[in-house]
């Protein structure tokens, strides 16, 4: 039985569910605006140390600063692009191992050790060694980024494809279907909710590579704001850097949930 999208029952559903996102959006500023306000008074009063902590409308004078002269926008194009690189090949070339993964039990059984043990390894640990591989350039950060995310993607990605409902692949099977046909008609369909939120878990991936690599060697993004203020002392430079960082972040974030309630609105 289907609900009339015009009852009174689906109306009071959809009031219900928006006051609800209301409520929450509303407790989230909040807590967001408390707590500068909180971190400014405890500055302005010398109760937390404004060297160590720097407070929030010097890091807002200083951002603005930056943004008037354009070093912001700089800093944050070479750390995003650094970072969706990293993300796009990092998830892709993940997914496509898994696959192979899934077409050949024997493969997955020789390569899960040494999948076991690379996810084991601490790759931020090796990131200088990753770099000095790769080159010193973007490359090595790039490719620091793609280590951090591939072996968790590859990992996450293939126990969702061997998950699917195996009496489903049977009666494709039994049908003739060919395991090109299972992998496209439902092992990858079947898994695209779940890709997607493997997707948002890159990101996060992805910015650790990123701003780690940056640490080490670039001259330019917001690991290096970061890692330059932290060598001066200069907090508000570190905490802005750490702010932007956010921001990025979250924006990726959000873009992919637009992705996801696109796909299952018409799903």
């Amino acid at each position: 039985m289907r609900l009339s999208k015009d009852s009174q029952g689906y109306l009071d559903y959809i009031k219900k569910t928006k006051v609800e996102k209301r409520n929450v959006l509303f407790f989230q500023i909040i807590i967001l605006v408390g707590f500068l306000v909180l971190w400014e008074v405890l500055a302005n009063y010398n109760i937390i140390n404004t060297f160590l902590f720097s407070k929030p409308s010097d890091i807002y004078h200083l951002f603005m600063k930056y943004i008037q002269n354009g070093q912001l926008l700089e800093h944050v194009w070479v750390s995003v692009y650094e970072t969706l690189l990293g993300l796009v090949i990092g998830t892709v070339l993940g997914i496509l191992v898994a696959i192979a993964l899934w077409w050949s039990k024997k493969l997955s059984k020789i390569l899960d050790p040494f999948l076991v043990v690379l996810n084991a390894l601490p790759k931020t640990a090796l990131a200088p060694i990753i770099i000095v591989w790769a080159g010193a350039g973007i490359s090595g950060i790039v490719v620091t980024a793609v280590t951090i995310s591939v072996v968790v993607t590859i990992l996450s990605a293939y126990q969702y494809f061997i998950s699917v409902d195996e009496e489903k692949v049977k009666m494709l099977k039994s049908f003739g279907a060919k395991k090109h046909q299972v992998l496209f008609k439902l092992i990858l369909p079947a898994n695209i909710g779940n890709l997607i939120n493997l997707t948002k878990i890159n990101i996060g991936m992805a910015w650790v590579g990123v701003i780690v690599g940056e640490f080490l060697v670039s001259r330019s993004g917001i690991g290096y704001l970061i890692v330059y203020g932290s060598q001066v002392f200069k907090l508000d430079l570190v905490m802005m850097g750490v702010f932007v960082l956010a921001f990025c972040a979250w924006v990726m974030y959000e873009i992919l949930n637009i992705v996801e309630k696109i796909y299952n609105s018409r799903r």
